[in-house]
């Protein structure tokens, strides 16, 4: 089964350096098939579609569910119509901007589309895993502590909980503890007999703060 083809949309402004370019870039890939359709907005003409999605600078390029601000070349944004709308291709855009610092676009993505939260997953069972791009998802996954998104996840936790890997298995004991979830309380017990000492203390501090959010 085929994929489907991203949309894209961009901003610019008369007198953006860079703006032509993309612009440019993004007309060759309809040509291409590899977008299906393009909308253009001059945020100088008009600027009600800039306030509508917050942009302040220009270019400001979306394909598909993928958020692009600033100077992309023609292959990054070729990069991304092909991976628009896969998991693999989701993966890659969470990891590669966690890796470039870019927390806050991440966690903006992810408000908007968190059915592509469970994506996050596949990043956390990777034992090369950047340390940024770690300490990120961390950053993602604290921000999320006791919601209905969190909880969600707490099978997937469960299951990486007895990762061979250490680093693996305590971060999701802690994401564990994180969701708040009484429901848990079997796999942080059962984290308690871990060999790692620094793990059984994760699990240690879990189980009381589930124990102090039910008191």
């Amino acid at each position: 089964m085929s994929r489907p083809v991203p949309d894209a949309e961009i901003l610019i402004a008369t007198g953006c350096a860079h703006c032509p370019a993309v612009l440019q870039a993004l007309s060759d890939l309809i040509k291409e098939g590899l977008i299906s359709e393009l909308r253009v907005s001059n945020i100088v003409v008009d600027p009600a579609r800039a306030q509508e999605l917050g942009v302040r600078t220009t270019p400001w390029t979306r394909i598909g569910p993928f958020t692009l601000p600033g100077n992309y070349s023609p292959k990054e944004l070729r990069h991304w119509a092909q991976q628009a709308g896969s998991e693999e291709g989701i993966a890659d855009y969470i990891r590669s901007h966690l890796k470039d610092g870019q927390l806050q676009q991440i966690e903006d993505f992810l408000n908007q589309h968190p059915e592509w939260l469970e994506v996050i997953i596949s990043l956390l069972e990777q034992e090369d895993l950047e340390i940024q791009v770690r300490l990120g998802l961390d950053a993602v996954l604290e921000s999320l502590a006791g919601s209905d998104a969190l909880k969600q996840l707490t099978p997937e936790f469960a299951r990486l909980s007895e990762h061979d890997n250490a680093q693996i298995r305590g971060d999701a004991t802690h994401y564990l503890a994180l969701s708040g979830d009484p429901a848990v309380r079997p796999q942080l017990e059962k984290r308690l007999e871990d060999d790692s000492a620094e793990i059984r203390e994760i699990a240690r501090e879990g189980l009381d703060h589930l124990a102090a959010a039910s008191g």
